[in-house]
């Protein structure tokens, strides 16, 4: 008689510390590419106005839509905004261009190295990904010390002993290290090194590329980019080269920056004559705490208001979680991060909020936030032209009851020159009635919620004619009063005209979006038609059991779960599920195909394993490219024994004694991954008492929590249902899932009366 599984872990020393070095390895690949998504969540949360959730959410769906990986996106996203670096390999003879380093591949390069936890590794990360395209063979990387010698900060492709020589250079360097430092433009050695001059490198008549390293408008070190031989360097090769390392002195170069001297730092917002203040971060929390603010902040802040020593979210409770977001940015941008106010919208019983916000870093650990008490007419109305394009300018003070516009603002309203210019408070009688809401909810936005908003409204000209015209505008505020309006009009009316002309085109989008929808929804009937009816308990020897099935949360992801539990002649019952990796109507139908398949597969009486092995050839021989998890398990009521084989699929589930236990499967690979693949068999050994649960990844996969997460929170769950029947405990436990991934959802529960 077998004997029951142990509890605990087993395995060998070496096995575990093998297991340790290949998670601490998938670790850092995973902080390297997720480095890359959490910079373009960034991008996208500051042009969305979104929350980073939102921003990341937005950037999977925009990933999935173009059908390419998060990381691809990313990097688009972060070209576009922080520009594209031009860096193409000459390619290989007989070999078309397109083998060039695309930008994007470039970026993911770039962040990547940044990601990487040493010099030396961000080094080997721009070699190889970026650099050895184009034929170099090493990468020195030197930083400048306050003594004007250079330190060797990191290399790659280079030996250490090498190394060690050149590891500090003097003052006195030789003329293209000196070059490059004083004159800050790159030294390019095609033909290797001048008479008489020894540099680093393979032999004298290496080519070589000596780039200064710069940081905020100060060289901060050298770059120096070594060939096996002599090399043609011409103007594209130059430009590549010289673009990657100016990206690499922003990810290489803060580390190698000794930090600001504070007391200067001090002395420095002292003199200024509008608020600052200085957030350092906590190494270890990241926690980020006010260290020092100026006298104009400290004015502005109410003088008695002590902030200083405070961690920031006890400082501003309103506008922490903005404040430590741009922090955050600000350490990985190359420029200020900027916002118009904090917070966004006005509180009456609040403090004056902070205008004009810019948050920069200084060093690794600390960040300046400037802003300012009053709004700056010529700031407030660069954001509105931001806003929109082809733009006439106005602006309204309160005050005085004085309006001013430009000459392009007369044009559109059809008014000579020598017209007074009419207030926005005042164009009610100029707006179209069935538009006079939209303009009272936009002089809302400014003059009572004291926020940026902007508007099209009809408008009637002096002429007789009638104009489309986009307002966005502006609030202008001196503390927490309003003191005007400023802004800009354009006249919309040939777009306008254009999107008139484009109804009918929109009309024949939602009538195909209506029969695709149509699909979606046959689909979904088709998938909730085929899942299986659980027999009854009296028909399944020495088991009970119950299972549900809860279809996607949108139609239009309906997705390819699959579960079955079927009594087989010589008493044994089977019990599976799977899951088909996809949506719509290609995961429905092979859904279908694969349950069953395994259904008649299970007739010839063979273990779960072999059955895997042929529902494995089943996925490989169905039309298209089909993958699929699944859990394929025998179960003998005579002994009590579950045999059962994986796919890849997620953990069974075990109850017993109230406590509740994840069984480790066996590490094999999906079906459909690989031709002739065997699978492997675990035997486990039931009490009476003891419920299996087996489930799809719907059950607990979240979009911002780990895998762990979900399987942690299900075990506690289910645990607190063990005494339930199994009816009830599926039920409860559906009710209770972690996962909110909208995917659809199998769960079966069996139990040994």
């Amino acid at each position: 008689m077998p004997a029951p599984e142990p509890w605990g872990p087993s395995g060998e020393t070496s096995d575990f510390a093998a297991r340790l070095a290949d998670e601490n390895t998938a670790l850092r690949e995973e902080l390297r590419r997720r480095h890359l998504t959490d910079l373009a969540t960034g991008v996208l949360a500051a042009q969305l106005g979104a929350t980073p959730a939102e921003a990341a959410e937005h950037l999977a769906h925009v990933a999935e839509s173009a059908n390419v990986t998060r990381e691809d996106i990313a990097a688009d996203i972060v070209n576009a905004v922080a520009g594209t670096t031009a860096v193409t390999a000459p390619p290989p003879a007989g070999e078309d261009a397109a083998s060039a380093v695309s930008a994007r591949r470039l970026r993911q390069v770039v962040t990547a190295a940044e990601a990487d936890p040493t010099v030396n590794q961000g080094a080997a990360t721009l070699l190889d990904g970026g650099l050895r395209p184009l034929g170099v063979q090493s990468l020195w990387l030197w930083a400048l010390t306050g003594s004007g010698c250079l330190r060797l900060a990191g290399h790659a492709g280079v030996g250490a002993l090498e190394a060690a020589q050149w590891q500090w250079i003097p003052p006195s360097a030789p003329p293209p290290f000196r070059s490059a430092l004083v004159d800050g433009s790159p030294v390019w050695l095609p033909d290797g090194a001048p008479d008489g001059d020894r540099l680093p490198g393979p032999s004298p008549w290496a080519a070589r590329g000596f780039v200064p390293l710069r940081l905020r408008g100060s060289t901060v070190g050298l770059a120096l980019a070594v060939w096996p031989d002599r090399a043609e360097l011409d103007d594209r090769v130059r430009g590549a080269v010289a673009g990657l390392v100016d990206v690499a002195a922003r990810v290489l170069g803060a580390e190698r920056i000794p930090p600001t001297d504070q007391p200067a730092l001090d002395d420095l917002l002292d003199a200024l004559a509008y608020p600052a203040m200085v957030l350092r971060r906590d190494p270890d929390t990241s926690g980020l705490t006010v260290e020092h603010v100026n006298a104009a902040a400290s004015e502005a802040l109410d003088g008695a208001y002590r902030v200083v020593g405070r961690p920031l979210e006890a400082a501003f409770p309103l506008i922490h979680r903005d404040l430590a977001a741009m922090s955050r940015r600000a350490r990985y941008a190359p420029s200020a991060q900027h916002a118009a106010r904090l917070p966004a919208e006005h509180r009456p019983d609040g403090l004056d909020p902070l205008l004009d916000v810019r948050v920069l870093a200084s060093g690794p650990d600390r960040t300046v936030v400037l802003w300012h008490t009053s709004s700056h007419p010529r700031t407030a109305v660069g954001r509105a032209v931001g806003r929109l394009q082809g733009l006439a300018l106005f602006e309204d003070d309160l005050t005085t009851g004085r309006s001013r516009w430009s000459e392009q603002t007369y044009a559109i309203f059809g008014m000579a020159q020598d017209a007074n210019p009419v207030p926005l408070t005042e164009l009610g009688p100029r707006v179209h009635p069935e538009d006079a809401d939209d303009l009272a909810e936009l002089l809302v936005d400014l003059t009572e919620r004291r926020k940026g908003s902007s508007a099209i409204l009809r408008m009637s000209r002096d002429d007789g004619g009638q104009r489309h015209v986009r307002i966005a505008a502006e609030p202008l505020l001196s503390g927490s009063v309003l003191t005007g309006i400023a802004g800009v009009y354009q006249d919309v009316s040939a777009e306008y005209h254009t999107e008139v002309a484009l109804t009918a085109t929109f009309d024949q989008l939602t009538a195909v979006r209506a029969q695709a929808t149509l699909r979606h929804r046959l689909v979904l009937q088709l998938q909730q038609a085929i899942v299986p009816e659980i027999p009854s308990l009296q028909k399944l020897p020495g088991l009970g059991a119950a299972a549900r099935y809860r279809p996607a949360a949108h139609e239009y992801r309906v997705g390819g779960d699959w579960y079955d539990v079927l009594p087989l002649p010589g008493g044994k019952v089977l019990v599976a599920v799977g899951d088909i990796a996809g949506h719509g109507i290609d995961a429905a139908t092979g859904m279908v195909a694969l349950r069953n398949a395994l259904r008649g597969l299970a007739f010839t009486g063979h273990s779960a394993a072999r059955l895997m092995g042929w529902l494995n050839e089943v996925t490989l021989n169905a039309p298209g490219y089909l993958t699929a998890t699944a859990v394929c398990a025998l179960y003998e009521p005579e002994d009590r024994t579950l045999r059962w084989a994986s796919a890849g699929h997620l953990p069974p589930l075990l109850l017993r004694g109230g406590r509740a236990r994840l069984l480790e499967p066996p590490p094999d690979v999906l079906l459909g991954a690989e031709p002739g693949h065997t699978y492997h068999e675990t035997a486990t050994r039931l009490v009476p008492g003891d419920t299996l649960l087996l489930y799809t990844d719907g059950l607990i996969e979240r979009r911002h929590g780990g895998l762990d997460e979900g399987l942690d929170a299900l075990r506690r769950t289910a645990e607190q249902l063990c005494h339930c029947d199994v009816d009830e405990q599926v039920d409860r436990l559906l009710s209770a899932a972690t996962g909110d991934t909208d995917d659809d959802t199998s769960l079966i529960a069996v139990r040994v009366p």
